[in-house]
């Protein structure tokens, strides 16, 4: 058994898609029309054929609150690796990602928190 796709809450699936594609790198594997909304899937562009990302709508009022409530603890709504942290933090912060949590080591790993702008934090880390 392998994780074939993962989800994200997003409240807005455009700008979800402009910002986890433009800003972050992702690559959009899937992008069809779902009822009202759409299937989005993103990978990454080194793993093309890897683990699909599911920008979800957070219209259900559960999936809202949780995210909502998470947002609010400064919790991360999941986390993506990186090789070389330093690099993607000086990255990111250039194309305008507001960073909660700089740089931190953390025993074997180093993480930072940023915020996706779509209701989320986001923790990068390098093991």
């Amino acid at each position: 058994m392998k994780i074939v796709v993962t989800s994200i809450f997003v409240d807005d699936q455009d700008k979800a898609l402009n910002f986890y594609t433009e800003t972050l790198g992702f690559v959009k594997k899937h992008d069809e029309p779902a009822g009202e909304f759409r299937w989005i899937t993103l990978v990454s562009p080194d793993e093309q054929n890897g683990t699909e990302l599911l920008l979800e709508p957070n219209n259900n009022p559960v999936a809202k609150e949780y995210q909502e409530k998470l947002f609010a603890q400064d919790i991360p709504a999941t986390m993506f690796g990186v090789t070389d942290i330093e690099k993607e933090y000086k990255r990111l912060v250039e194309r305008g990602v507001r960073f909660t949590t700089e740089p931190t080591e953390m025993g074997e790993v180093t993480l930072a928190v940023f915020d996706d702008t779509c209701g989320n934090y986001i923790q990068i880390v390098q093991q």
